[in-house]
């Protein structure tokens, strides 16, 4: 089977913190409570889990993925005829809000589109890592055949 997959990498503390609360959920769930033990367990889930997307080369198809300890979870959708890969650099705003106090948080992400049809497109990868961005787009150049466009600088660029 040749199936591209790439997931958001999850960090070292948050993972363990994830499993100690899938531990801490499933004791509370056999030993005291039914609803605190399934609530811990459900945090110490989301910790754990992570998303991304496969493309799969043999069948054509490609899905975005919830990863759970190796377990991908998502639909497959058909593969259409990619014309090229966009690495394009945005501002990620995310909204966080406490009773009446709130903060927006920006952060610079980069993400790796898959173009088809003129101007449709997936959006296969997403990461903080502009190197990484890259690495990931060109091994999906030689598995797909398409082109790379450099849109996180003015002027865009096709890349060789």
């Amino acid at each position: 089977m040749n199936i591209i997959t790439y997931t958001k990498p999850i960090s070292f503390l948050k993972r363990m913190l994830g499993f100690l609360l899938l531990l801490f959920g499933l004791s509370v769930f056999f030993y005291s409570s039914i609803f605190f033990g399934i609530i811990s367990f459900g945090i110490g889930l989301n910790l754990i889990s992570t998303t991304g997307s496969q493309l799969d080369l043999e069948n054509k198809a490609y899905r975005n993925i919830t990863s759970i300890i190796g377990i991908n979870i998502g639909k497959w959708k058909p593969t259409p005829e990619f014309d090229y890969i966009s690495v394009f650099k945005t501002i990620e705003k995310q909204r966080f809000q406490v009773a009446t106090a709130g903060t927006i948080i920006t952060n610079t992400v980069i993400l790796l589109n898959l173009f088809y049809d003129q101007n449709k497109h997936i959006t296969f990868y997403k990461t903080e890592d502009l190197a990484d961005a890259f690495n990931i787009a060109n091994h999906l150049k030689i598995a797909l055949n398409i082109k790379v466009l450099d849109a996180t600088k003015s002027p865009y660029q096709w890349l060789t």
